[in-house]
């Protein structure tokens, strides 16, 4: 029954925090290409304080939207705040990460290969990496590095990867790429909280007191809002990585991780300088370059294998012992209720009929999940042999 409820938390709050991040990041999307795009308005705009206009059409209508340089000449009655996307896809994003992650620390956070861990153990070592590396942010933004956008990514970049390869010396190959994304969704989702509403409140503020606003923290809060900007291809990526254990299984994850985020980061600069219609098509290519040499650099190393042919019996026997605890008709493993993805490994038609997925999971070692059941080398060699004979 604790499984049962358990997939339905998981289930719920991975539905919930996908909404909500579609929401926040096609919000960035959106002002961030809206801020690029912006025009230098009429003079009788500008002499109403207005910073720059853009004119756009959709849904049937046409948009005449401004942007002021700070305080317009009244306040509205009614003024849009964008803060709940951000705060609901973290809020959602940590329950997720603690029912999974937490709850299921043994069988999803922990590798003993790598540390033996206990439960408590891993979940300080995880709010650690999530505290420890929302301080490294601030402090660096807070640093004369703002006022060098090439340094201060250089110097980030860096951290991130540094905190990607320590991650997968610590936890699983999954949960170390989950971390790292949810540690840029900390530093995004402090961004705006910490950074980008005390701003705007301080600018609402100042223009109701009939004071001039500093325009110094609404800089600031722009600076902040490009980052997030800049993080939002890395995160995706790292929200669907699960899916490809080619990635987070590989024997460099940590290197590939970063070479992916870098290259998403790389390919977004090329459409913020494109909405202010700096067109470097350059950019692409050398994405596209990247992203080939990232594909070859992944390649996937043979399993060495045996000359003799493995039998039947010998593939149901490593199943038996290493794959069916969780892939029955009743799950033996007490994380599982059902059957992960509806599988059945325990007889010789179900593995025959599963032969490309065995091949596939099994050699890349996306199974068995964060390899629970102790799979050996010679096992793994013997069940990809097998899988890859013809019938």
């Amino acid at each position: 029954m604790e499984a049962y409820f358990f997939d339905w938390l998981n289930l719920f709050f991975r539905w919930f925090h996908v909404v909500a991040g579609i929401a926040w990041i096609g919000a960035s999307f959106y002002f961030i290409w809206l801020d690029l795009s912006l025009r230098e308005p009429p003079q009788w705009k500008k002499d109403k304080g207005i910073k720059g206009d853009l004119w756009s059409i959709h849904g049937g209508g046409i948009y005449e939207i401004a942007k002021y340089q700070l305080e317009p000449e009244a306040m509205p009655k009614k003024l849009h705040w964008f803060k709940w996307e951000a705060y609901t896809t973290w809020l959602t994003g940590f329950a997720l990460l603690s029912v999974m992650y937490y709850w299921g620390a043994e069988q999803y956070l922990i590798d003993p290969s790598k540390m033996d861990l206990t439960q408590w153990q891993a979940i300080a070592i995880s709010l650690g990496f999530l505290v420890g590396g929302f301080i490294f942010y601030e402090l660096l933004i807070k640093s004369p590095l703002q006022h060098s956008a090439k340094l201060f990514a250089v110097v980030l970049f860096l951290g991130l990867t540094l905190a990607a390869y320590a991650l997968g010396e610590i936890f699983s190959d999954r949960a170390a790429y989950l971390h790292v994304g949810a540690l840029i969704g900390t530093i995004m989702a402090g961004n705006v909280f910490f950074g980008i509403m005390p701003a705007q409140r301080e600018l609402v503020r100042a223009i109701e007191a009939g004071e001039k606003p500093d325009p110094k923290p609404a800089a600031f809060a722009k600076l902040r809002s490009t980052h997030n900007n800049y993080f939002t291809l890395p995160v995706l990526f790292i929200m669907i990585s699960n899916h490809y254990p080619m990635t987070y299984a590989h024997e460099h994850a940590w290197l590939v991780l970063a070479l992916i985020s870098f290259n998403a980061a790389f390919v977004r600069h090329y459409f913020n300088l494109k909405h202010q219609d700096n067109h470097q098509p350059w950019i692409l290519v050398a994405g596209a370059v990247m992203l080939f040499s990232i594909i070859g650099f992944m390649l996937p190393k043979p399993i060495e294998t045996h000359s003799d042919v493995i039998s039947d019996a010998r593939a149901v026997q490593i199943s038996e012992q290493r794959c069916a605890a969780c892939h029955a008709q009743e799950p033996s493993h007490p994380a599982f209720a059902s059957a992960p993805a509806g599988l059945y490994l325990e007889t010789l038609d179900e593995l025959v009929a599963q032969k490309p997925m065995i091949l596939q999971t099994v050699k890349t070692g996306y199974m068995p999940l964060a390899n629970m059941t102790k799979m050996t080398d010679e096992e793994r060699a013997q069940l990809v042999q097998w899988a890859s004979q013809s019938d």
